[in-house]
């Protein structure tokens, strides 16, 4: 099948990627020249496990083509993919310009009937919009329809290549047989395919998300209350999650959930809701939950050293800036939330992250130190957090960090390091409901 995705960012570099491992002859189309100039030098603008070498080896076997040309690549095509973004408003709406854009561009160039599927997150009642840009601008029969992404950053080419489930929303059933051939390749072991009404599938995109990142907020609620009280929050999730009802994925508790997905499709359900007039309290208490959750490491620090005057002036170590591992996305990461915290404190930063040093560089530049690995941040420092939970991080040479560090203080935002052991060894601990 012969496909265009539009938009090679995030989703649309791992969809077109994808789509061309499986036969298909995909042209992944991006306005940004200079982009478009990369990937077909063979540069990968993001970091993402599998991603590269797919994306080299399809590129080779003139199955995967990247251009700028949007025209010619909806006409050499038989179904279009919108994969651009969306990014929130002032109010938390998700900003649909750049979605619509693309669809006035495909309906002025389009030369025959055209499919069009959205993969960018988009509100309910987006397809609506685009139909109603085609039946302005085109002079041909097109179909609108939503199937939306469901990508974990760090996983994202195993969940497209192997997915739990692939939601199609589709007001007109004559396409079906189309969209269930494309996706055959990625759903031989069973049928993932779920048809429903566009709208359902706009709106179970933002409902899974804010489930998820209800989840989150609700166990780093019950860690906050197991400090307290005196409990351990590994033991709760265990408990917990070994009820079949609940489940064992999305119970551990941290710094606050981040990235390009939950806090912007939380803000952008609750505006949804907003306009109807209709109260979500839940997810309103979630997005609280996650506000407070992403300054409360901050305060364990002041607590820990006698007040925010005592920090000044403090060396402190940062393992991580993504916003979780296996991404270099630092896009609304609370390890960031929690760096600026120390710097307006006064606090002295040396961080490392694997994979997101460039994109920290160019948000601190010389505010903070960079390091070339992990071990040369604690030199002097007073403290270190581990803000990210990239598994190099996991089991550290412990004696040879209490010899770098001028304390031997651990604020550990994502519980992946051994208490106990730590705490043996003359280190102070503190993790997350722990």
């Amino acid at each position: 099948m012969k496909l265009c995705i539009i938009g090679t960012g995030y989703v649309g570099l791992v969809t077109g990627a994808c789509f061309a491992e499986a036969g298909n002859d995909v042209i992944c189309v991006d306005v940004d020249k200079r982009k478009i100039a990369g990937l077909n030098e063979g540069h990968i603008p993001i970091f993402e496990p599998g991603l590269e070498p797919m994306v080299q080896f399809n590129r080779r076997e003139g199955r995967l083509t990247f251009a700028t040309d949007l025209s010619l690549a909806v006409n050499e095509s038989d179904i279009c993919f919108i994969a651009v973004g969306t990014p929130p408003n002032e109010d938390g709406s998700a900003d649909l310009t750049h979605v619509l854009d693309v669809a006035g561009q495909i309906a002025t160039a389009a030369k025959k009937k055209v499919i069009v599927g959205t993969k960018s997150t988009v509100p309910v009642g987006t397809g609506d919009k685009i139909e109603a840009v085609f039946a302005e601008k085109s002079k041909h029969p097109f179909v609108v329809f939503s199937n939306p992404e469901f990508l974990k950053e760090g996983n994202a080419v195993n969940d497209f290549m192997k997915p739990d489930r692939v939601i199609v929303g589709l007001d007109h059933n004559h396409i079906e047989d189309l969209l269930r051939e494309l996706y055959a390749p990625f759903t031989r072991q069973r049928d993932r395919l779920i048809f429903m009404s566009r709208r359902s599938a706009e709106l179970t995109k933002y409902a899974a998300n804010a489930m998820l990142a209800t989840r989150i907020s609700f166990m780093n609620e019950m860690a906050n209350l197991c400090e307290k009280v005196g409990a351990n929050i590994n033991d709760v999730r265990q408990g917990i999650g070994s009820d079949p009802r609940i489940g064992s994925a999305f119970l551990f508790p941290g710094m606050g959930y981040g990235g390009s997905c939950f806090p912007k499709d939380v803000t952008a359900l609750l505006n949804t809701a907003k306009g109807y007039d209709i109260p979500l309290g839940v997810v309103e208490a979630c997005e609280e939950a996650n506000k407070r959750q992403k300054k409360g490491l901050f305060r364990k620090i002041v607590h820990h050293f006698g007040g925010t005057e005592k920090i000044r002036g403090l060396k402190m170590a940062v393992w991580g800036l993504s916003f979780k591992a296996r991404t270099d996305d630092i896009r609304e990461s609370p390890a960031l939330v929690l760096v600026d915290q120390l710097l307006e404190a006064g606090c002295r930063i040396a961080a490392f992250d694997p994979q997101a040093m460039p994109h920290g560089s160019k948000i601190y530049g010389s505010r903070i130190d960079l390091t070339d690995n992990n071990y040369d941040c604690l030199n002097d420092a007073s403290a270190l957090i581990v803000a990210t939970d990239w598994n190099e991080f996991r089991s550290p040479d412990y004696p040879r960090m209490k010899k770098l560090m001028k304390q031997p203080v651990i604020f550990d935002g994502r519980n992946i390091l051994n208490a106990t052991h730590l705490k043996e060894l003359g280190f102070a601990y503190y993790g997350i409901g722990i």
